[in-house]
């Protein structure tokens, strides 16, 4: 049986597209024409939210493997967000695309069991066990250690679902802690690759990859050079293209010599690529689907080309 891993990299592969799409949807993104069809209600800010991303996910879905809905951008408009939150997702796995849920959850025994029942595995539900929101992956944060990431491996592994573990993260204050070195010289996000593969043994599928895998940052390209020589088994989630500075040549140093080993997210570029200088002379903010597609083919074959 091809595990959760096995499955997103046959959809890479099918669309020769190592990208997912971040959708992080602000309400002054979303383009005026839709904003004006609601009520400024938490109510209407969702109904607008959901007709966004529904466009997007129809201009990409045949071009794009996975979308990454940040669950931040939804919670703060409530069970009206989430409400969004969960038609997004559900809506993106009619279309056929992977869902990683971006929740960065870290917390220890019950709770973190009840995150990954409401994520990847059930909830008993009288005398029944109902998916919640039914994603195919989550992130996470390892910083409680592995009491915090067992109950999702445990899920992973009955779900056939998967993780993306924080290990090296592309904001600019995160060498406060990923790169402070331990007592045998290694750097703490090192320690964390190294974890990580000896957590995800259980879980590796016919690619060779474990769907216990990794996020590791554009943004700091070698040290995803470094982190792809001691973790040969993690699959990437790679943050930071784009808008924050990330550039292809950069991303090549987590790939293998197969193409294969990540894949790449971009948020901003791709959602509001209607306002961009390549595409606004191009294409009205009607039109805001044909630009996000325009973008997300140039950003494809901008990886690819420099993966090769």
């Amino acid at each position: 049986m091809k595990n959760a891993m096995d499955i997103l990299i046959e959809k890479i592969k099918q669309t020769n597209n190592p990208t997912v799409m971040g959708l992080d949807p602000r309400y002054e993104m979303i383009p005026e024409y839709i904003r004006k069809k609601y009520d400024e209600t938490l109510e209407g800010i969702s109904k607008a939210i959901i007709e966004f991303n529904k466009e997007l996910i129809d201009a990409t879905y045949d071009i794009i493997p996975a979308v990454k809905p940040q669950i931040a951008f939804y919670e703060m408009y409530g069970l009206e967000g989430m409400k969004a939150f969960e038609e997004t997702c559900k809506y993106a796995k009619e279309k056929g695309m992977i869902v990683i849920a971006d929740i960065k959850r870290g917390d220890i025994g019950t709770t973190a069991q009840a995150y990954s029942n409401a994520f990847l595995g059930k909830t008993k539900i009288g005398d029944k066990e109902e998916s919640i929101y039914d994603v195919d992956f989550v992130t996470l944060n390892p910083y409680m250690g592995i009491d915090s990431i067992k109950p999702f491996i445990d899920d992973c592994k009955k779900y056939n679902k998967g993780v993306f573990i924080l290990v090296k993260t592309s904001n600019p204050s995160s060498g406060d802690l990923q790169d402070v070195k331990l007592e045998n010289g290694e750097e703490v996000y090192i320690k964390v690759a190294k974890l990580l593969e000896e957590w995800g043994k259980v879980l590796i599928g016919e690619y060779g990859y474990s769907s216990v895998a990794a996020v590791v940052g554009a943004t700091y390209p070698k040290q995803l050079e470094e982190i792809r020589k001691v973790a040969n088994h993690t699959y990437f989630l790679i943050p930071g293209y784009g808008a924050q500075g990330g550039k292809a040549e950069d991303i090549a140093y987590g790939f293998d010599k197969n193409k294969l080993g990540g894949i790449v997210n971009a948020s901003r570029s791709l959602m509001c690529a209607y306002k961009s200088d390549l595409w606004k002379t191009k294409y009205t903010e009607e039109e805001f689907g044909k630009a996000t597609r325009e973008e997300a083919i140039r950003m494809r074959d901008e990886l690819n080309s420099a993966i090769k």
